[in-house]
């Protein structure tokens, strides 16, 4: 272990977080990978191993801070693109089953290339755009704990997320700075798709400037419309405002 995994590592304790030997092995396998995968195929615009372990694995266990992820069992992870959150949640918190959807096929060739490299099991790549993979019953109404990071605007993403989160399960957007505009306009959607904001906490990654983040927890409180997701492409065109 050197300064920066005994940085993350510390950091972590504070929210009751503690990694063995094995899960930081597993974090630097991961950052070697991710390295490596990049000069083939665009992952990530971060590289630097102190910035993927601040910006990267630490911002993907945020999640954790806020909900109790040891209780939880089952996540979809969706629009993942290099694993995040699913993965660096998977390392920390190993009871999880997890499935990742993202609709480009070389991200899924990676992630399951990486499930393996980290011996991960449990762990389910779904190449497909999320309305077309909610539609599927087994996916459908289904996981108590959906994520996306940085990958739309809330109004889209409620219909992207929601129709997988179960029953009283949550979805939990992970976004930067400013969320107060993003929520104002998402209010008609999670209306429309049974969620409720339960809350938004903000925090500050550690060490960093500028690096304001949010985490919006919904919850899901009745399964989804059977007219939802609308079919693939329409939400991003056509949000529900």
């Amino acid at each position: 272990m050197d300064a920066i995994q005994i940085q993350f590592a510390d950091q972590l304790k504070r929210y009751r977080i503690e990694l063995t030997e094995r899960q930081l092995q597993q974090y630097e396998i991961y950052y070697k990978e991710l390295v490596v995968w990049n000069e083939k195929m665009n992952l990530t615009g971060i590289t630097e191993r102190e910035q993927v372990y601040m910006k990267h694995f630490y911002d993907s266990l945020s999640v954790s801070f806020f909900i109790p992820m040891h209780e939880k069992n089952s996540i979809a992870d969706i629009g993942s693109g290099a694993g995040f959150p699913s993965i660096p949640l998977k390392i920390a918190f190993p009871q999880l089953q997890v499935t990742i959807v993202d609709s480009l096929n070389k991200r899924i060739q990676f992630l399951s290339y990486l499930s393996s490299a980290l011996g991960l099991t449990d762990v389910a790549c779904i190449h497909g755009r999320a309305e077309d993979i909610a539609r599927i019953p087994q996916h459908r109404d289904r996981y108590e704990v959906v994520t996306a990071r940085a990958v739309a605007k809330l109004a889209v993403l409620n219909e992207f997320c929601l129709p997988f989160a179960a029953v009283r399960g949550c979805f939990i957007a992970m976004k930067g700075s400013d969320v107060s505009e993003e929520l104002n306009e998402a209010g008609y959607s999670m209306k429309e798709l049974k969620g409720k904001l339960v809350h938004t906490h903000k925090f500050e990654l550690p060490d960093e400037e500028h690096s304001t983040r949010h985490v919006i927890i919904i919850e899901k409180t009745a399964q989804t419309p059977n007219k939802y997701p609308r079919k693939a492409g329409i939400p991003l065109k056509l949000p529900l405002l």
